[in-house]
């Protein structure tokens, strides 16, 4: 545990930006298990419908720095070609 007064202050800001973080992770890892379980059902215009909310969710993870850049644009490209491949 810190001694230092400023090292205390630290913790407990880290600690917030720990939940927030979590959060947004859980949103996203959430968001992109709905699109998965309705492309293995084969519905298709269900899954278009929430790939946009999966991509509102990736995007911000991105933004506030919990997954890397290459990281979202992976998990984009893995639905939306799996959306793909369900169409065909």
């Amino acid at each position: 545990m810190p001694v230092i007064k400023s090292a205390k202050k630290a913790l407990r800001g880290s600690e917030k930006k720990r939940i927030f973080n979590l959060r947004r992770k859980r949103t996203m890892k959430d968001a992109v298990k709905t699109v998965t379980k309705l492309v293995s059902t084969k519905d298709e215009k269900g899954a278009m419908d929430k790939l946009s909310i999966a991509y509102k969710a990736i995007d911000k993870a991105v933004k506030r720095g919990v997954v890397k850049k290459n990281t979202a644009a992976r998990k984009k490209s893995v639905l939306a070609r799996s959306i793909k491949n369900i169409s065909k």
